[in-house]
């Protein structure tokens, strides 16, 4: 994971009430004030630290499973062919063995001598000449069987391989996945050691000023066409809640809210908020246009879709819902047109 900087109390998001992965413990009321010693701005600043570290975890944990899921696409394919390769050399393998004897069974007696025994020479020459033919044929179908079983051991090979990367994928999602939740129970941890005062002031302060009192209406801007089925379907998500690897059609991360926006548009996008950006026309900011793709933080961890006039809309991260916020709030690392 890349080095982040953390937010500045008025910069970043404030505290809101968590719900750890898709519905967690809640917060418990208390009186305990923060930690001795440190002050709630503090407070506020190892939180929002937190809940960018799982973010980028949560993009690597994303990674990993399109990783899973390709090697496991993979895997039944080399299954199949493999188990079709080896069906197809058995029979080959069979045939010639038939052919051969049957040849092992009538080749004991010396073609002169069979010659000369014979009362229809000429019917025997012509019959040797099929056998010649016919032994010809046999080469080939060694050759073939040979190169069959080179292609199973290649086969077999590839597909040992693939389910090894595959079983490697799917320990370091869950180890992912484990570093994510751990960093959102350290959230709760916190949170719920705030007196209720103290979390109604963070609370209070959560909402950045440009998504307050945000419609989940359609888009009503100047786009038109395929950004315009976009930013419609983006809109239309408006305050679902944010949960870790959702994409849709309930809840969503800031990558996967993207992936199914632009999906709606006719545009497939990679997993990933750094695969998107890798993916994408690389635009300066000064050239952002309604529907262009925002990356914020130096790995690129989080994404959002610009809506004009200053205005991103994203899954910001656990706890809080999709949004309308200033393009400004975050970080700005660059952006992208598809």
């Amino acid at each position: 994971m890349g080095q982040h900087r953390l937010p500045s109390p008025a910069g970043r998001y404030r505290l809101t009430a968590l719900a750890l992965g898709a519905g967690g413990a809640l917060l418990l009321p208390g009186a305990a004030q923060a930690e001795p010693g440190r002050s709630l701005d503090q407070v506020q600043r190892q939180v929002d630290g937190l809940y960018e570290e799982a973010e980028a975890t949560t993009e690597q944990y994303n990674g990993l499973q399109e990783r899973q899921q390709q090697l496991e696409r993979r895997t039944g394919s080399l299954q199949q062919e493999l188990a079709s390769q080896q069906a197809e050399f058995n029979t080959a393998r069979e045939t010639l063995g038939a052919v051969a004897a049957a040849e092992y069974r009538s080749g004991g007696i010396d073609p002169t001598v069979r010659l000369m025994l014979t009362s229809d020479a000429a019917g025997y020459l012509a019959g040797a000449a099929l056998q010649d033919t016919a032994a010809a044929t046999q080469v080939d179908a060694l050759q073939q069987l040979q190169g069959r079983q080179r292609r199973l051991d290649q086969l077999r090979a590839e597909t040992a391989g693939r389910l090894a990367e595959l079983d490697g994928a799917r320990r370091a999602a869950a180890d992912r996945k484990a570093e994510v939740q751990a960093k959102l129970a350290e959230v709760q941890r916190i949170l719920n050691g705030l007196k209720a005062a103290d979390r109604a002031r963070v609370l209070a302060g959560d909402q950045p000023a440009a998504s307050r009192g945000a419609a989940r209406t359609p888009y009503t801007g100047p786009a038109t066409g395929r950004t315009k089925d976009i930013l419609d379907f983006a809109h239309a998500q408006l305050g679902k809640p944010y949960v870790y690897g959702a994409t849709g059609p309930g809840s969503y991360d800031c990558s996967g809210l993207t992936l199914k926006a632009f999906a709606a548009g006719g545009v497939a996008l990679p997993r990933t908020s750094q695969a998107q950006y890798a993916a994408g026309q690389k635009i300066a900011r000064s050239q952002l246009q309604p529907g262009d793709l925002v990356f914020y933080y130096s790995d690129l961890h989080h994404v959002g879709i610009y809506l004009g006039d200053g205005r991103l809309l994203h899954a910001p991260r656990t706890g809080k819902t999709v949004e309308i916020v200033g393009v400004d709030v975050m970080p700005y690392a660059g952006a992208v047109r598809y």
